[in-house]
């Protein structure tokens, strides 16, 4: 595809968006936990990718190409996003109903909390420990062990030495491990 792409063809362009698109959104939300953001950061990995086409490696070395563009682009989003939420917190107060009575943001059911099963407040406690990692250690974390990439396609996202990037996951690995270990232990959010 590549090649026909960088002779003007169109839909063999289009093919390589479409053997790629899961993954680099995929990829985009893990980081950036917002679907609005994680299809900003897949629309500009593939358009910077249509600009680059001359200077795009081979078809085989295209797919760690994009993931590795569409990290970046998350991480700089999120780094975005921490400098303007940072800058711009809205005071929130309660809010009142016409008749003056306070409105209650929680639904009922969502208060019983023997109703919440022991997976989703894991999943939830995994995502905690997972978003308070150092950002080159959630970067790895997320790599390796959610997206199943290699050492060396982490190497080429991240441009780290591969020692670097087994260090950093052995760290991650660590920190959610204990999170988990407290989480059974306590019973308690992260």
């Amino acid at each position: 595809f590549l090649e026909r792409a960088r002779a003007g063809d169109l839909s063999a362009y289009e093919g390589l968006v479409a053997a790629h698109r899961d993954a680099v959104f995929g990829l985009a939300l893990r980081f950036t936990r917002s679907e609005a953001d994680a299809a900003e950061v897949t629309q500009e990995v593939f358009l910077r990718a249509w600009r680059a086409l001359a200077e795009l490696p081979t078809e085989e070395r295209f797919g760690a190409w994009v993931r590795r563009v569409a990290a970046n682009q998350s991480l700089s989003r999120l780094r975005h996003r921490k400098v303007t939420s940072a800058v711009e917190v809205p005071p929130q107060g309660p809010e009142f109903n016409e008749r003056g009575s306070l409105i209650d943001e929680v639904p009922d059911g969502a208060r019983d909390a023997e109703g919440l099963s022991l997976d989703a407040e894991l999943g939830r406690a995994i995502e905690q420990a997972s978003d308070a990692l150092p950002e080159e250690h959630r970067q790895v974390f997320l790599l390796k062990d959610v997206d199943g990439l290699s050492y060396e396609e982490i190497s080429e996202i991240t441009g780290e030495s591969v020692p670097a990037i087994k260090s950093r996951l052995h760290r991650a690995r660590l920190a959610m491990r204990a999170a988990i270990d407290r989480f059974y232990r306590d019973g308690d959010n992260i």
